[in-house]
């Protein structure tokens, strides 16, 4: 088998003293501060609350803007986006703290320019975090690129991806001391979006050490035999925090290849939110084939990223978050039932047993299934797309008995056309158009303390008591 070399920090490595240094903890807790003054869309109204507000507001950033400049020579890779943040934190005092933008030093930060290998960035922004918390709050971030050679050769030769950058937490502020795994451009207040974003970040810390931990009580609540190579999976850290960085890295970069009528994340418009779940199962079972393929090659990794996407995909995704319009957990319940109903896994005398062989082909067919709606899809409208799609997913998974899509197309309002027909087949779908299984519904009681938990873990945390 080939050796990858890793080179990620193990999950007990030493903090950066940047970490505990005087400045970074005078910028956190100068974010902190600033935080409950602010407004959901990031202005701070000072009609409302004041001339004191305005008083303290303009002593916390000042204080934060001390800070960056005192941490700023310890990033000089990032001098150019620390000088726009500096910036942008006086415009946006000298407006009243109107709704903040800080697109120039968005524009200036450039961290897949740059993809080195344990690089450190410090990141300032007014934004909101995807999973976590929704309103645009001042976020500070201490980050880790990881970027080994491995990674970097197949990003070079087979796996493409500019844009994508794989990190690790250092510290942050209470933003990210939530569920979000992601930084991306797209969440920071700006006055207007870029033509076009240039990177993307994924915290492989945050998620090896939540698929670990909910991966493992599932394991135990299920009574499933796993092999000897997925349990050292389970153990170790630095092994999943590689597995997600390949996962990731495949993953990212489908959303854009392969046969593509519309993707509904690209074309911002509403979707029924079966088509979301649809195209985040590709991307994660194209992952799949190219980690079958790199096995096959001798690649130690591809084993990891296969077991990573079952484990993950049909222990966390169903049972994770609430259940309005739950694209990733439908993704999973569709990979747990299509595995079951071709026999590669059964649920008998209360323990689960996987047919690991067949279930590496089984999940490889759904992918070739998605596909196939996919290619077929560039030859339909829309609306006969959506319904295509839904086809396929309850073929597999029941219905709301009071859903009206599960009717069929003559039970649908399609008399409209344009963006009032979409908004209307969009309304006909129900909250919980697919609710959970039996199964899922014990397995959700079960793992529900495990899982609240995980709520701010990174590859060095210690996790919180189940709930």
């Amino acid at each position: 088998m080939q050796n990858l070399s890793p080179t990620l920090p193990s999950a007990d490595s030493a903090t950066p003293e940047i970490a505990a240094s005087p400045a970074w903890k005078e910028l956190k807790d100068a974010v902190e501060a600033l935080r409950p003054l602010q407004s959901k869309d990031g202005s701070i109204d000072l009609n409302a609350r004041g001339a004191a507000t305005r008083d303290e507001a303009d002593a916390l950033v000042s204080s934060i803007t001390a800070a960056v400049r005192v941490l700023a020579p310890q990033f000089p890779h990032d001098a150019a986006y620390l000088d726009a943040v500096i910036t942008d934190l006086g415009r946006w005092a000298s407006s009243g703290y109107a709704v903040p933008d800080f697109l120039d030093s968005l524009l200036a930060f450039q961290p897949a320019a740059n993809r080195q290998d344990g690089l450190l960035h410090l990141v300032l922004f007014p934004m909101y975090t995807q999973n976590g918390n929704p309103d645009r709050n001042l976020e500070a971030v201490l980050l880790t690129v990881v970027w080994p050679d491995w990674l970097a050769e197949l990003e070079r030769t087979r796996f493409d991806n500019p844009m994508f950058v794989p990190i690790t937490f250092i510290d942050f502020t209470s933003g990210y001391d939530t569920n979000s795994a992601v930084l991306f451009p797209e969440t920071v207040a700006v006055r207007e979006a870029p033509e076009r974003f240039t990177w993307g970040g994924i915290f492989c810390d945050r998620e090896a050490a939540r698929f670990r931990s909910v991966s493992t009580a599932a394991v135990a609540t299920l009574g499933l035999d796993i092999p000897a190579d997925a349990a050292v999976l389970l153990q170790d850290q630095k092994l999943s925090q590689e597995t997600f960085v390949l996962w990731d890295l495949i993953h990212d970069r489908t959303h854009s290849h392969g046969d593509l009528p519309f993707d509904p994340f690209m074309i911002k418009q509403r979707s029924p939110f079966w088509m979301y779940g649809l195209e985040e199962l590709r991307c994660d079972l194209t992952a799949f084939k190219a980690a079958v393929q790199l096995q096959a090659e001798g690649y130690e990794q591809g084993r990891n990223v296969q077991y990573a996407i079952l484990f993950d995909r049909m222990f966390r995704f169903p049972v994770s978050g609430d259940r309005v319009r739950n694209y990733d957990g439908l993704g999973g319940q569709l990979l747990f039932s299509y595995l079951h109903k071709h026999d590669a896994l059964r649920w008998t005398d209360n323990r689960l047993t996987i047919d690991w062989d067949r279930a590496t082909t089984v999940t490889t067919d759904l992918c070739t299934e998605i596909e196939t709606l996919y290619r077929d899809g560039i030859d339909r409208p829309k609306t006969a797309h959506w319904i295509a799609a839904y086809e396929l997913v309850s073929r597999y998974l029941s219905p709301h008995p009071a859903s009206v899509w599960a009717k069929g197309p003559d039970a649908l309002p399609l008399t409209g056309e344009g963006k009032s027909l979409n908004k209307a087949l969009c309304d006909a779908v129900l909250p919980d158009e697919f609710p959970l299984s039996m199964f899922f519904e014990a397995l959700s009681k079960k793992l529900s303390g495990v899982i609240a938990s995980t709520t701010g873990i990174t590859g060095t945390s210690e996790l919180r008591s189940a709930a």
